[in-house]
């Protein structure tokens, strides 16, 4: 019996990506050249014919390019990333562009939110204060 390398993988040049929260679609199998995420994982660039995965997101920054090369970046409290067949869907709880975002206003939600965690009353309150405090730092990380 002779070993031999496998066949290259013939690989899609172009990825169908939905992209949607439960407010808003951004995306509906939309043709891009590459998404960009950040996971519990770590961070992902997500091209055609990637290894199908399944993630969860961090809140943070999601970049989308287009097939010109253009790169539109998105913020996400959280979701999850969906790859397989060179498609990929991407359903987060909350998106937003980042006009709409102001970096004074997710610095004082950070301070907002220490003392939250600061003052919470039981372990309930910790956990979700904890993730308010994550949510939001994240938030001024992907404006500054």
């Amino acid at each position: 019996m002779v070993r031999s390398y496998a066949e290259a993988a013939t690989s899609p040049a172009q990825m169908s990506f939905t992209f949607a929260s439960p407010t808003q679609v951004l995306y509906n199998r939309a043709t891009v050249k590459q998404v960009d995420v950040l996971t519990l994982s770590g961070s992902f660039r997500i091209l055609a014919a990637h290894v199908p995965t399944l993630q969860v997101l961090k809140p943070g920054v999601v970049t989308v390019f287009a097939e010109d090369g253009t790169a539109t970046r998105y913020f996400v409290s959280s979701g999850s990333n969906i790859n397989a067949d060179s498609s990929m869907q991407l359903p987060a709880e909350e998106v937003a562009t980042s006009d709409m975002l102001d970096l004074a206003t997710a610095k004082s939600n950070v301070n907002k939110a220490l003392s939250h965690l600061a003052a919470a009353p039981d372990e309930t309150a910790k956990v979700e204060a904890q993730i308010n405090v994550e949510a939001s730092e994240a938030l001024v990380k992907a404006l500054e």
